[in-house]
């Protein structure tokens, strides 16, 4: 599968880099097409192809978004709507405000959130939010974590929720870890949950951490 990963940086990385692993053809896309993060990530590594945001979502047959949340809907625009018209957008952004310092806010809550938002900007792509609530780590290796945990998803597609999931799997998450939350509205709760997220990092100094789901039997 042909994969745009956008976005440069540790979030980025780690996508592109595990998303090669797996089998899939990688372009890195960034502002510029001589960005030094996403040069340096390619090296003289042939298979690891970069180039503008633009190019990437061209390039993609499904599309990760991993840019920071502040600047996610500019940089959706830079690769321009035609070339992700029709096409799984895995939003893994998140809203996060730290212009009044650390611990940060939240740019959109309550009412609406930055997945709803991608998709209302873009209604011809097929928005899936996913893996946002976790460590980069974890998103790409999940079996750190000795117990079973999870990774939600939402979007109004479910087709294309399933291509995700095919892919979370090639990651190593298993069927019983991934819960669909059901249309892109989920994303106000899952996103909120970053304001708890960076509380407990901060409380732990340890990202290796992860939402576990235990429930009483029916």
């Amino acid at each position: 599968m042909k994969i745009g990963v956008l976005g440069t940086g540790s979030v980025g990385q780690t996508i592109a880099t595990k998303l090669l692993s797996v089998g899939n053809e990688v372009m890195l896309g960034s502002r510029t097409a001589n960005n030094e993060k996403a040069l340096d990530w390619a090296g003289k590594n042939e298979r690891r192809k970069t180039g503008t945001f633009e190019q990437a979502a061209a390039f993609g047959d499904v599309v990760f978004n991993c840019t920071s949340g502040a600047g996610t809907l500019e940089a959706l625009h830079m690769a321009k709507e035609a070339n992700l018209a029709g096409k799984v957008l895995v939003d893994l952004s998140n809203p996060l405000d730290y212009s009044k310092g650390r611990p940060p806010t939240l740019l959109v809550s309550n009412t609406d959130s930055l997945g709803e938002q991608i998709q209302r900007a873009f209604p011809k792509s097929k928005v899936v939010k996913t893996l946002n609530t976790m460590w980069n780590g974890i998103m790409v290796e999940p079996r750190m974590l000795a117990e079973a945990h999870v990774n939600f998803l939402c979007g109004n597609d479910a087709a294309a929720k399933k291509t995700v999931e095919s892919i979370l799997r090639s990651f190593g998450w298993r069927d019983e870890e991934l819960v669909d939350l059901g249309d892109i509205t989920a994303a106000r709760g899952t996103e909120a949950w970053l304001l708890l997220w960076v509380r407990i990092y901060g409380a732990t100094q340890n990202g290796a951490f992860n939402l576990k789901l235990v429930s009483k039997p029916a």
